[in-house]
């Protein structure tokens, strides 16, 4: 109940009454604002077969540096059958709180399995754009067919995100963003855009870079068409950090408040369960995900709780390459933390379904780097924590989950690999088929470099860097196709996008086989159908 109309407040883009509830909350009543206050979006996602979260922020001037007054904003919902939104399921009101910066997360409950929805937001006299997510299907129902495609890696000053405006046409039933949602750093030129804003060290820092981001038209687009699963990776707090290690040898403590801060930005702006809202420092990320009897996804964290990187006793921070570093292959190092490893391994034990799908951000082969016995091992990746994989291979062997693939991202191309027990061995079986998808627009590392490094890596089917695009899957009982999209350019917006490579597991043959020849044509000149 509202007592009494306290004042008139006019501040940070908002006009309207202040009221305090009995509660001595104060609501902002019949807001009006000086700009559009859905700036950012909207956006759904972390699905399950009854219940999606519905995502938007109540940011009128964003990128101004000017806050948004300290009260809440009641934003009415909807989510309808139809995308008129004439046939409304349900609606409700929901308050936008100051102290998650006037994001809200509905979580619309009740809801019926394998639906397609639409929804809306609507704030004083203001509708938002409408929106369009789906749930999963029903626990253990026979599925025919899956199509999701997965992204990471989308630095706003490397270029534009013209690979989220293809993926907006896709016919998709959901998006796993696989970390890099956004870059730290301070501006710089001679890019194709720049940041906003200093290097983000704080929440109101880490909002500005957020904001800016999400006020991308593209990717509001891609959001505002499917529902996301979103992870993260290094660069929503710094890059290359390690659990509670900055890799700049920040004040522990300083670069603790600072993680902090991150973690709380990259909540408030991406449509996650309010059981992942900060707690003590920390947020819960990984999870799992079913579709139906089909699919199972297994969302890790790979930054929250690893070791520091092995072999840095030489004064350089984050990831390097390492010569003959046995701290590397020592037992008592995780990159999971030991509890999350825990979990994937009984998640592997009591898998059910015909795919067993493991999303996490980095390439998970082993990669050697060099000639002959001079051999070095990136740090940053699972290579730096080879016994953590070790693990996971001896739980796949031991406990024979069905069809197991690992997505990745990070390294900013496309590869396909074969999971091997001993990557030295060419006769130790495949456990498992990896695919990693090259960046939205984060620039690609050298392709001689890593061409050369080939040679010294037979279990690496494919890769490629000199595009940026995503990964698109389709899955079927009997087969796994991934299709590899590209765009040629992103220093321009526009760019024509392009199928580069398709590779296709078929079920009980671990192992990727080429789905296409060796010259893609252009997708408008490919069939309607593409398998």
């Amino acid at each position: 109940m509202v007592n009494r109309r306290q004042f008139l407040l006019t501040t940070g883009g908002a006009m309207g009454w202040v009221l305090w509830t009995d509660h001595q909350q104060q609501i902002l009543a019949q807001p009006r604002f000086s700009a559009y206050p859905f700036s950012l979006g909207v956006a759904s996602g972390d699905p399950d077969a009854t219940s999606v979260v519905l995502w938007t922020r109540i940011a009128p001037d964003p990128l101004s540096g000017q806050p948004m007054p300290a009260v809440s904003i009641p934003v009415q919902w909807k989510i309808a059958v139809d995308a008129q939104m004439e046939q409304v399921v349900q609606q409700g009101t929901v308050q936008a709180d100051p102290r998650w910066g006037h994001a809200v997360h509905v979580v619309v409950e009740n809801l019926s399995p394998g639906q397609w929805y639409w929804y809306q937001f609507q704030v004083g006299e203001t509708t938002s754009p409408m929106g369009r997510t789906r749930t999963l299907p029903a626990p253990g129902a026979r599925i025919a067919s899956l199509k999701f495609a997965y992204v990471s890696c989308q630095n706003y000053e490397h270029g534009f995100y013209t690979a989220y405006q293809h993926l907006a046409q896709e016919d998709l039933d959901l998006v796993l963003h696989l970390g890099d949602y956004i870059y730290e750093g301070d501006p710089r030129s001679s890019r194709p855009r720049q940041h906003v804003g200093p290097n983000p060290v704080d929440l109101a820092t880490y909002r500005w870079r957020y904001a800016l981001y999400k006020s991308d038209p593209q990717l509001q687009a891609a959001h505002a068409a499917f529902p996301f699963i979103c992870i993260w990776d290094d660069h929503e707090v710094e890059n290359d950090y390690a659990k509670d290690k900055s890799q700049d040898f920040a004040d522990p403590a300083m670069f603790r408040q600072r993680r902090q801060a991150a973690y709380q930005a990259y909540y408030e702006h991406l449509p996650l369960r309010p059981t992942a809202q900060p707690q003590d420092q920390n947020l819960q990320l990984y999870r799992r995900f079913a579709f139906g009897d089909l699919a199972e996804f297994h969302c890790l964290d790979t930054r929250q709780y690893r070791d520091d990187q092995a072999c840095d006793q030489n004064g350089k921070g984050g990831g390097q390459v390492v010569f003959n570093c046995e701290e590397r292959l020592d037992p008592k190092r995780s990159l999971l933390g030991f509890e999350q490893e825990r979990w994937l391994l009984q998640g592997l034990a009591d898998a059910s379904t015909k795919w067993t799908v493991i999303a996490q951000q980095m390439l998970m082969a082993e990669l050697k780097q060099g000639v002959k016995s001079w051999v070095g091992h990136w740090s940053d990746g699972w290579d730096g924590y080879a016994a953590t994989r070790d693990r996971i291979f001896e739980g796949i062997a031991q406990y024979q989950p069905a069809n197991p693939v690992v997505i990745g991202g990070d390294i900013h191309s496309f590869w396909v690999t074969d999971l091997k027990a001993d990557f030295q061995d060419p006769q130790s079986p495949v456990l498992a088929t990896e695919f990693v998808g090259t960046s939205i627009s984060s620039g690609g590392p050298n392709p001689d470099l890593f061409t050369l490094a080939l040679k010294s890596n037979p279990h690496i089917k494919f890769f490629e860097s000199r595009y940026r695009g995503y990964v698109v899957c389709k899955v079927t009982p009997d087969r796994w196709i991934a299709h590899f999209r590209v765009v040629d350019q992103v220093e321009e917006p526009g760019a024509p996008l392009r199928t580069l490579a398709s590779f296709q597991i078929e079920n009980g043959q671990p192992g990727a086989q080429r789905a296409d020849g060796e010259n893609q044509l252009p997708l408008d000149q490919q069939p309607a159908d593409e398998g």
